[in-house]
């Protein structure tokens, strides 16, 4: 059996999502093996050499466990973003990857920040907000995935652990919801689907007012039963 076009979509979502996270994955496993340290291409704020973090951060995690912790969010946001949005997916991840890597570098502190929970905060909050101003059903079921699995990513954009960047989580964010303001319209809802005991439910409907007019017809104009038209009499 050929599969439908959502189920067509869905796959390919997952599989953007999952050659991203393979790619993490695989930069992680050159840094342990080489003995590299990558960190040093996280976001430093406020200094020259650090804006190549704005680029290159989200791609870095300090450790097996971080980026452990972040690949469930790539792999369904990820999805999500790339099944749902298909008009507006790069330019919403475009934004919300510089966005969190700027806002950081602005306003960060001294300190080297890397990882992609800045990216998957900004998708979180994308989806959150873009359901609530389109309001069509795959937008809804999209976010309330991504709220029963993430939601406690509404409290991670406050400070909580020093060695946490809750300023990656802010400042993608930030750039998540400007995205969603941008760019809700950009994509086309999907078309709602009818089933043939709607269209004869309304044909019925359709037939019986037809038949209530034909019964009423001219009576409304007659004067009702026991009534005699009188022409009016003059004086003699």
């Amino acid at each position: 059996m050929a599969k439908s076009k959502p189920d067509q979509k869905l796959q390919q979502g997952l599989m953007a999502a999952g050659v991203f996270l393979a790619l993490l994955w695989g930069i992680k496993a050159v840094e342990l093996i080489s003995g590299a340290d990558l960190s040093v291409l996280g976001v430093q704020p406020q200094t020259l050499s650090g804006l190549w973090g704005v680029l290159f951060a989200p791609l870095i995690h300090g450790s097996l466990s971080h980026l452990a912790a972040n690949s469930v969010g790539v792999l369904v946001l990820g999805a999500a973003l790339f099944f749902g949005y298909p008009n507006s997916r790069w330019r919403v991840l475009g934004l919300v990857w510089l966005g969190s890597g700027i806002g950081v570098w602005l306003f960060g502190r001294p300190s080297q920040h890397f990882g992609a929970s800045g990216v998957t905060h900004g998708l979180f909050f994308f989806l959150f907000l873009v359901s609530l101003l389109r309001r069509d059903k795959r937008s809804i079921a999209l976010m309330m995935i991504a709220f029963f699995l993430f939601g406690g990513m509404i409290y991670s954009i406050f400070p909580r652990e020093p060695g946490i960047s809750y300023e990656s989580h802010l400042s993608g964010a930030i750039a998540g919801v400007i995205a969603a303001l941008l760019w809700w319209r950009m994509d086309p809802k999907p078309a709602v689907k009818r089933y043939d005991w709607e269209d004869e439910t309304e044909q019925e409907a359709s037939n019986t007012e037809a038949a209530d007019s034909d019964l009423i017809g001219d009576l409304w104009q007659q004067a009702p039963p026991g009534e005699s038209e009188q022409k009016p009499q003059g004086r003699e």
